[in-house]
């Protein structure tokens, strides 16, 4: 009987911000990476927010990341295809990503079939009632006029403007948030969208809040947590598997 093969989803490490110990959070998700088996592996993705800014030029980008990009890089090598969904940090990504064979999905959220299931995925930021202000300013940095102006600047005054703004983010405050349940818009969202198209689970980041349940309509949905504290992905052949939190499986 040939090996079921499986796939990774990995989101909101944050790599580059400076709370706690952004080197221990850069080296736990080399680790991680590292430790994916190439040989029983159809995927990776990647649901937004793996940086915490990232902005890149026709001919520049952030410098760091060299583990980063060789540990994916030796995935690919090996057969296993890479997806990025850029989340609101790391959204200024253009073609450096997939000139190394990244595959970035950029229309959110997305339906994909893994193993007879359907996955409903993405960075899951803007979605639900009551987030007009959040969609306006999300609008905005999508915005190819803010974009080519933002390019204006010269880096080393552009990534200190990015890397300022991030520092106003929750992550940086250390604000604990908590799921709120069927209050929570991303929750009203997924229910309504599962009450008119099949979906066995949805799997977003961007709260980094904690969640896993079942909605009334029988679809599961997954909200991962971030990286600041443990290594946190998930794991799914047949069966989806939290890691770095309270298993759950089904």
């Amino acid at each position: 009987m040939a090996e079921r093969k499986g796939v990774y989803f990995v989101s909101d490490v944050h790599l580059g911000l400076e709370v706690k110990d952004p080197a221990d959070r850069e080296a736990r998700f080399v680790s991680f990476l590292q430790s994916i088996p190439k040989d029983t592996t159809l995927a990776l993705y990647m649901l937004g927010d793996i940086w915490d800014f990232w902005y890149e030029y026709r001919d520049v980008v952030p410098k760091g990341y060299v583990r980063v990009f060789s540990a994916l890089m030796d995935l690919m090598d090996a057969g296993v295809k890479v997806y990025f969904f850029p989340g609101n940090h790391d959204i200024w990504c253009y073609d450096y990503f997939s000139s190394m064979g990244i595959t970035v999905v950029r229309e959110q959220p997305q339906l994909v079939e893994i193993g007879g299931k359907v996955f409903c995925i993405g960075h899951g930021d803007g979605l639900g009632p009551g987030l007009g202000s959040y969609r306006f300013m999300n609008g905005i940095f999508k915005c190819r006029f803010v974009q080519r102006l933002f390019s204006s600047l010269h880096p080393w005054l552009a990534f200190r403007l990015g890397q300022g703004w991030s520092r106003h983010s929750r992550l940086a405050r250390n604000e604990e948030y908590v799921f709120r349940g069927p209050d929570e818009p991303l929750y009203k969202w997924t229910l309504d969208f599962s009450e008119r198209t099949h979906v066995d689970c949805f799997i977003f980041g961007h709260l980094h809040a904690h969640a896993d349940m079942t909605l009334p309509t029988g679809a599961r949905l997954i909200v991962m947590k971030d990286w600041m504290d443990r290594s946190q992905y998930w794991y799914f052949d047949g069966i989806l598997v939290g890691v770095g939190h309270s298993m759950n499986t089904e």
